[in-house]
């Protein structure tokens, strides 16, 4: 997996486009410097194939760091305002991934393959769907646009992994987190330093490209300079640790003005918000509230719960009734949510697990099933129907589930490791080893994944064909892991 000779200005297509991979000295000066193309999309410099394996190590990379939300329901809304955004871009048969950092800082960056991920505290930063999709769209048209195709010229033909590992690595030490500087660390072993940031040039046309897919999408093109303008009037109140976004996308009045100017060339969208945005910022609070329980009391003091208050204000409200053990009252405001809205998945979903957590399984089941006819093979009611028909002792029945749905859903570690355990609650060792081979390998654990894989190799009566197919993947993940190895 080495990259071909010809590319020694590679870092370019593949150093994110950051916010937040930026190195603190490089933040420090003002590196607006002029580098060369080096090749366009036809993919003659670094194949499709090869940036796409450089984005999946590349993610793994970050999974194995820990900073990576793994929450379904709100990977899902950010894939689909992405979607709804790439779509419209400049490059629309491009592919993207779209993932959570779970970090409280206002912040997103784009890495290599298309993969853009965005901070918990920029979404909750967001007061409307269109101020996040602005920074959303930003970030598409850096890399529709190719601009992270522009590097320093690398000392050395570098593997994918190395690449991969080093990109990971500057994003999470950028966190200022113990886990990032040790990262950082065993990558810059050899001397290896890295610094880029977009010229002003990049910064103004990713504006201008962004709003103009705002407008294509149906949203609000004012949603990106609105965005901009807040942050620049409250970053006096951050001292001196403004927020990333800002450092490394340096937001001036004059930039401002160009945006809303654009702006101004678009019909503003009617509708600013979305109920769905609402949904996931009030399930990012719940999940951020380090006492729930005195959240409650605050919430019972000045929220009106009767039915005429806002649905995003009485879902806020039943999650944190579920997570302190009020499931009664939960699945009353929830049933009625439902009731009234009954296509809107988050209400199906949050209903469902309070009557798992009550150890009201067949209720719980019965929403799931229900639901799966409705949104067949939707990963949102897979998993957590796997995890409860296990819970009440049907492991066949959450295996064939989860196996049939498998392929579909084969970058996601959660499948996998669900899988393994309907596996081995079900007596199928070879599955089980395979599985837990998937889910370590997507997390960034090649060496144990193989180790999985062996064990696999060795349980009695394996067939001829698992034999063989376990063969092959050991074969694969070990030449992944060789080249990790070389960097180090």
């Amino acid at each position: 997996m080495i990259i071909p000779a010809n590319i020694k200005r590679l870092s370019a297509l593949l150093l994110p486009c950051w916010i937040a991979l930026q190195p603190p000295a490089a933040r420090a000066q003002d590196l607006y410097v002029d580098l060369p193309s080096i090749g366009d999309s036809s993919g003659s410099v670094i194949s499709p194939e090869q940036e796409q394996q450089l984005g999946a190590a590349f993610m793994r990379q970050l999974r194995s760091s820990g900073i990576i939300l793994e929450d379904l329901e709100i990977t899902r809304y950010l894939e689909s305002l992405g979607q709804r955004l790439t779509v419209n871009s400049e490059d629309p048969a491009r592919r993207f991934t779209f993932f959570v950092v779970n970090e409280p800082s206002i912040n997103a960056f784009a890495g290599p393959g298309g993969y853009i991920g965005i901070h918990t505290g920029l979404i909750l930063a967001s007061e409307s769907e269109s101020e996040l999709a602005g920074v959303l769209a930003h970030e598409i048209a850096h890399v529709t646009q190719r601009h992270l195709a522009r590097a320093y010229e690398a000392s050395e033909r570098l593997s994918l992994p190395t690449m991969a590992a080093m990109l990971a690595a500057i994003l999470v030490a950028s966190q200022h987190s113990e886990a990032g500087q040790a990262a950082m660390a065993a990558v810059s072993a050899g001397g290896m330093q890295y610094q880029i940031n977009f010229t002003r040039a990049n910064e103004k046309e990713a504006d201008r490209v962004g709003i103009q897919t705002l407008a294509l999408a149906g949203l609000d093109p004012f949603g990106m300079p609105r965005f901009f303008e807040r942050l620049q009037k409250n970053s006096r109140l951050y001292g001196s640790r403004p927020p990333e976004f800002l450092s490394t996308h340096p937001v001036t009045t004059d930039r401002i003005a160009e945006a809303t100017s654009r702006a101004e060339r678009h019909a503003a969208s009617k509708k600013d918000d979305s109920l769905d945005f609402q949904l996931v910022r009030a399930r990012l609070h719940v999940n951020n509230y380090d006492n729930p329980k005195q959240v409650l009391d605050d919430f019972r003091r000045y929220l009106d719960k009767g039915d005429d208050s806002e649905p995003d204000k009485r879902y806020e409200y039943a999650l944190l009734l579920n997570k302190t053990g009020n499931t009664a009252d939960a699945q009353h405001i929830l049933s009625n949510l439902h009731q009234d809205d009954p296509d809107r998945v988050a209400y199906r979903l949050a209903l469902a697990d309070s009557y798992h957590s009550a150890g009201k399984h067949r209720q719980a089941l019965d929403i799931y099933r229900d639901s799966l006819e409705l949104y067949p093979g939707d990963i949102l009611f897979v998993v957590p129907y796997g995890r409860t028909l296990l819970d009440t002792g049907e492991a066949d029945a959450a295996y064939d589930t989860l196996k049939s749905f498998i392929n579909k859903e084969y970058n996601n570690p959660q499948i996998y490791k669900l899988l393994a355990q309907a596996a081995g609650a079900s007596g199928r060792d070879v599955q089980t080893h395979a599985a837990m081979a998937s889910h370590y390998h997507l997390n960034g654990y090649t060496r144990e994944a193989i180790e999985q894989l062996k064990l696999a190799a060795r349980v009695p009566d394996i067939s001829s064909y698992e034999s063989a197919r376990i063969q092959a993947r050991t074969k694969e993940l070990q030449d992944i892991l060789e080249d990790e190895d070389k960097m180090k």
